[in-house]
């Protein structure tokens, strides 16, 4: 299969699986993507981890599939498919899948190799990036006339700025982990051959507490960017509240009883 999930409790990894591509997306890659993630969104899991096998992250759109777009008719119904439809949300599925999807709970992209054009849009779309000190990413379609259509030119400002961002995609250059780590890029940098095992053992943290809140907490994060301080705060009580009423106030007796104490995260 081009995409498997691999089930762990509260943790699912989604695998990318087109290695004879470099894990490159094509429409039925995309549309695989996009019913695995939703599988997890609708599911009992906590956490996903997003990962490329053999190797490559994403090697970003497929250049087979764009060149046979030459054709006008072909290409006018590609396009419209993935149209934003006009007075509603976004269409759920971009050209390389879920850069559309949003979603209620963590994503965790575990980068090993190229995470390149389209790859490195996708990479952004997840909520934290765990990248091998061996991989990279960049906007590699700028040598082919193909402009980031994943969200890539609107993400990527919002981490590195807009005068970093304009270089980075303008120049289309390799941008190597370790200064992806430096620019914010990715949340960590771990040897070759580890970002996965790194990924699951962060997503695995992140799973074993209280869910409401974690994602109450990551929605405000998401939602209050770009607001007042005043405004954020009104999107924070609304999506905190509920969290409270439904796991805090237990979890406060834990606390009374004894579990936590002195920072200790274990007994929780």
């Amino acid at each position: 299969m081009s995409v498997e999930i691999e089930k762990n409790g509260d943790v699912w990894t989604i695998v990318n699986n087109r290695p004879e591509a470099r894990n490159a997306v094509d429409t039925a890659q995309a549309e695989a993507l996009v019913a695995a993630f939703r599988e997890f969104e609708e599911g009992p899991a906590k956490v996903a981890v997003f990962w490329g096998k053999g190797g490559y992250f994403c090697a970003g759109w497929d250049l087979k599939l764009a060149a046979s777009l030459s054709d006008d008719a072909l290409r006018e119904d590609y396009f419209d498919g993935l149209a934003f439809p006009v007075g509603h949300g976004p269409s759920e599925r971009g050209p390389l899948g879920p850069s559309r999807m949003e979603l209620s709970k963590p994503v965790i992209g575990a980068i090993e190799g190229p995470a390149v054009a389209g790859g490195m849009e996708l990479a952004l779309w997840c909520d934290i990036r765990v990248m091998a000190e061996t991989a990279y990413l960049g906007v590699y379609c700028r040598r082919w006339g193909i402009p980031l259509l994943d969200g890539g030119s609107v993400r990527l400002p919002r981490i590195v700025g807009q005068g970093r961002a304009l270089e980075i995609a303008l120049t289309g250059r390799k941008v190597e982990a370790a200064e992806c780590e430096r620019l914010g890029l990715c949340e960590r940098v771990v040897p070759h051959g580890e970002a996965r095992a790194e990924a699951e053992a962060l997503a695995a943290e992140i799973a074993r507490f209280p869910q409401e809140a974690v994602r109450a907490d990551r929605r405000t994060i998401i939602e209050t960017r770009g607001m007042s301080v005043r405004d954020g705060m009104k999107v924070e009580w609304a999506n905190g509240v509920d969290a409270v009423r439904k796991e805090g106030t237990a979890g406060a007796g834990r606390f009374r009883d004894g579990a936590g104490r002195s920072g200790d995260f274990r007994n929780i």
